[in-house]
């Protein structure tokens, strides 16, 4: 019985840590695909707006396919807070901190979310503070630290700027908190349920503060994608892992995602991090190898 049981929750783990690794890699395009659109003449905010217009249509299409629209009312105040925290603010932020200080570090930056997570995990969720997640969160801040203050060498074609700085602390906070309400919200409601409403909801704050035209036909494709690939299909593979995951460890193993835009950025946009903000990433994929390395009892 004991063995069984040990089979059974390791299968379950590396199922669930299958399924952050397929969303984080999906998520290490948004900054690269996002400067695409930058390109085409769109702004953050327009990128931002869009990308929650296109993910929502695929996500309502495939709630009135399953059945799964309705919620109910007395829960509506909790999707309008997650809504905007996790919508409105995290997808302005990070979108603003891509185009301050590009697609890698804005990336990296936004992984300070085990962090708030840990923190937040261990007061709403109950889930414990433990040393392998003391460790591994040192290490992701670390190679946090390490990328965003190493110098701007010549070889560095990065500009680092406080408020770019500041814009992807913002978006590691409101992503983190995408884990926490996640867990509460997945008690009752299937991810579908959940981005059918929080999107479009989160959505209307941005509406107000982009230009009221219709984007222009070469940026189509990269917020089709947008749409797609890092909101539709990375949120479905992202809440399944949650399932079988603590928060905590979950947003660690997210951390990949740097590793994704960053090889991206350099493919595409020739963006190159100093040898220092290389170190920085090492340490974070060295506390993602530990999380799913170590089992805790």
């Amino acid at each position: 019985m004991f063995k069984k049981y040990t089979i059974s929750k390791l299968s379950n783990e590396i199922t669930g840590y299958i399924f952050i690794i397929i969303a984080a890699s999906c998520w290490g395009s948004i900054g690269p695909v996002a400067k695409l659109a930058f390109k085409n003449g769109m702004g953050p905010m327009e990128v931002a707006f869009y990308r929650a217009v296109f993910g929502w249509v695929f996500f309502f299409i495939h709630a009135i396919f399953r059945g799964v629209i309705r919620i109910n009312l007395k829960d509506l105040p909790i999707f309008i807070i997650f809504s905007l925290l996790c919508v409105s603010l995290f997808y302005v932020s990070y979108q603003v901190a891509v185009s301050k200080i590009g697609a890698s570090l804005a990336s990296v930056l936004l992984y300070t979310a085990p962090a708030w997570v840990t923190i937040l995990a261990r007061i709403f969720l109950n889930e414990k503070i433990t040393p392998l997640k003391l460790i591994a969160l040192f290490l992701t801040i670390s190679g946090v630290v390490l990328i965003s203050f190493s110098s701007n060498t010549p070889e560095n074609q990065l500009k680092i700027t406080p408020m770019g700085i500041v814009w992807g602390l913002i978006s590691g906070l409101t992503y983190a908190l995408y884990y926490i309400f996640g867990k509460k919200t997945l008690q009752n409601y299937s991810s579908i349920t959940i981005f059918t409403y929080i999107l479009p909801i989160g959505s209307i704050p941005l509406f107000f503060l982009i230009p009221k035209s219709l984007p222009p036909q070469s940026a189509l494709f990269p917020l089709l994608f947008l749409g797609f690939v890092t909101t539709y299909l990375a949120y479905i593979a992202y809440y399944k892992g949650l399932k079988y995951l603590e928060a905590s460890r979950a947003s660690v193993v997210a951390t990949l995602e740097p590793v994704v835009a960053s090889l991206l950025a350099f493919l595409f946009w020739d963006e190159v991090l100093s040898p220092i903000s290389y170190i920085g990433g090492a340490l974070i994929l060295c506390s993602v190898i530990l999380t799913i390395s170590v089992q805790e009892s």
